[in-house]
């Protein structure tokens, strides 16, 4: 009738991964949000966690790199896509979301790759400021 099988091995792998996804998304987020420039606290790790679940997921059901390679590519349309409706324009300039890739390499066990991205997202955002032109 119902069958519900977890394994506790793959749970605390998927639980560790989505969690060292969100704590690598936590430095732009953080910045983000206390310069109180759009997305933030919310948006950021949620981006992470969901592009670092999906596939995880997809990389547990599908077999071969072609099949993850769709599910990667959706992944970057759909952020394409959020992105496009969460950059916004003001007398400011642009605002936006980049962090899906730090999800995804997380998922792939390419932490060193996760760890540079959430690095140099964090430094550009942080010490970019005075080059940008006055408008």
């Amino acid at each position: 009738m119902f069958n519900f099988d977890i394994s506790l091995n793959i749970f605390i792998y998927h639980s560790l991964q989505l969690g060292i996804a969100f704590i690598l998304s936590l430095p732009i987020a953080l910045n983000r949000e206390l310069e109180d420039n759009g997305a933030g606290l919310r948006t950021f790790p949620l981006v992470t966690i969901a592009s670092c679940a999906f596939m995880l997921v997809g990389m547990d059901i599908y077999q071969g790199s072609d099949a993850e390679a769709r599910i990667m590519y959706g992944i970057i349309t759909g952020m394409g896509f959020i992105g496009g409706g969460a950059i916004f324009k003001d007398e400011n300039g642009a605002k936006g979301t980049a962090t899906a890739a730090i999800g995804i390499s997380v998922a792939y066990s390419r932490y060193e790759i996760a760890i540079i991205l959430s690095i140099v997202g964090f430094l550009i955002l942080q010490f970019s400021k005075p080059f940008k032109p006055k408008s």
